[in-house]
């Protein structure tokens, strides 16, 4: 059985000085913690302090965002071959605020999901409703859509290798989260989903987490549903007793 995935995303918080003063506070807090796999994903120029400072430890790295080209002439972006080099194991691809705030598409989570397989990297794709889209009774249609016009086009091998992460937008930043029932709901549609695509066995190996105000006071309760296989926590991760207590949910 895949252990469950506790990662975290910083957004863009923290300079490479708070970021060496986070692990030296946080490693000492996880380093019993092997029931699950730890993430965190700083900002690009946090990558080398977070790399170096989780350096023999049981926390892996990774970006918020790449590029699908390997290089070129694209001002601003980060490509994988680039995260890859940096040290970093794991990217996120298509959050929320990505396809919100810049466009994300789809069409672009695909490419760039591809774009991290080829690189080594392990996407965490991102994938949810707006609260209009859930009050409308959307919420199976537009994750269905998300995911057929993304991770279905990936061959079985490709799927295999991905995370995928439920965000509900109405629950990011916002202090509401989805009860553990609504999550379990969401994630077992998405996971029926990849069932008719690629199998029963691949369905049930998928590891998919649950992204929206995840805290230490909610995160045992929300992992206790077998269809939640880890989570993707924002502001909680930025502290470190905070997001240690987050990975702990089991004590």
């Amino acid at each position: 059985m895949n252990k469950p995935v506790m990662a975290g995303n910083w957004k863009m918080y923290k300079t490479p000085a708070d970021t060496t003063a986070f692990f030296n506070a946080f490693r000492p807090l996880v380093a019993d913690a092997r029931h699950c796999e730890i993430v965190i994903c700083p900002p690009f120029l946090d990558l080398p302090a977070a790399i170096e400072s989780a350096r023999g430890t049981n926390i892996q790295i990774g970006g918020q965002n790449l590029y699908w080209a390997k290089e070129g002439a694209f001002t601003g972006e980060v490509s994988g071959p680039m995260i890859r080099a940096a040290g970093a194991s794991h990217v996120i691809v298509g959050h929320s605020e990505r396809r919100q705030f810049f466009g994300e598409t789809d069409g672009t989570v695909l490419k760039r999901t591809i774009a991290a397989l080829e690189a080594g990297l392990t996407p965490i794709v991102c994938v949810g409703e707006h609260l209009a889209q859930r009050e409308s009774g959307q919420t199976e249609a537009v994750l269905c859509e998300q995911c057929s016009g993304g991770v279905t086009s990936l061959d079985a091998q490709q799927f295999a290798k991905i995370l995928i992460a439920y965000e509900p937008v109405w629950a990011i930043g916002t202090g509401k989260t989805a009860t553990p029932e609504i999550a379990a709901e969401a994630h077992s549609i998405i996971r029926r989903e990849m069932r008719q695509k690629y199998g029963p066995d691949a369905a049930a190996s998928l590891r998919i987490l649950y992204g929206g105000s995840v805290k230490p006071d909610n995160a045992k309760n929300l992992m206790a549903q077998s269809e939640i296989n880890g989570v993707l926590v924002g502001g909680a991760s930025l502290d470190a007793a905070s997001f240690a207590k987050i990975v702990n949910y089991q004590s």
